[in-house]
């Protein structure tokens, strides 16, 4: 039985031939849609429709979290041992504020590294894509598009077609 391909993979020469192919793509129906270039191209995002991350909210909740952790880790510890010495108050939140602004930056810190690995899909030890041909140029001088197979407009041989008549160089199939 044969494999189920991971997409096609689409190969440009110049980031205005890849910007319009992914339009062109984007026009047509595909959804599910990838590209790989050596260095940022401007607009792409947009026509491709990568959300945008929402890594600073969580980096507030965890700093929010941080900062609560903190005040009732100290809460409890002076209500559990309690040191009346000179008539200082039980709960003194001013030398409470140390711990809770280093654990807010550090929950902070931490959610949003993890937030980040999350919303990346990392790590992803394997990739179909890399093991394409002429992928290694990928991070020289070429620019490519990948139609997933998983896309409901997906057919072989008419996004095969489509990327060849939208101006690529090569097209090759992605195995898994």
């Amino acid at each position: 039985m044969a494999e189920q391909p991971y997409g096609l993979l689409a190969e440009f020469d110049s980031p205005e031939a890849l910007l319009d192919a992914a339009r062109a793509a984007r026009d047509a129906g595909y959804r599910r849609l990838d590209a790989f270039t050596p260095f940022p191209v401007e607009g792409l995002a947009r026509v491709l429709r990568i959300p945008r991350p929402n890594i600073s909210l969580l980096g507030m909740i965890g700093g929010a979290s941080g900062a609560t952790f903190a005040l009732l880790m100290q809460c409890y510890t002076n209500y559990a041992f309690p040191l009346n010495v000179g008539g200082r108050p039980i709960y003194p939140l001013s030398a409470f504020a140390v711990v809770m602004f280093e654990l807010t930056i550090l929950f902070s810190a931490l959610s949003m590294i993890i937030a980040m690995l999350w919303q990346n899909g990392l790590p992803r030890l394997n990739y179909p894509v890399f093991a394409a041909k002429r992928f290694h140029r990928a991070s020289k001088d070429r620019f490519f598009l990948c139609i997933e197979s998983a896309d409901a407009n997906f057919d072989r041989q008419a996004a095969s077609a489509f990327l060849k008549k939208a101006g690529a160089l090569s097209v090759e199939l992605v195995l898994p």
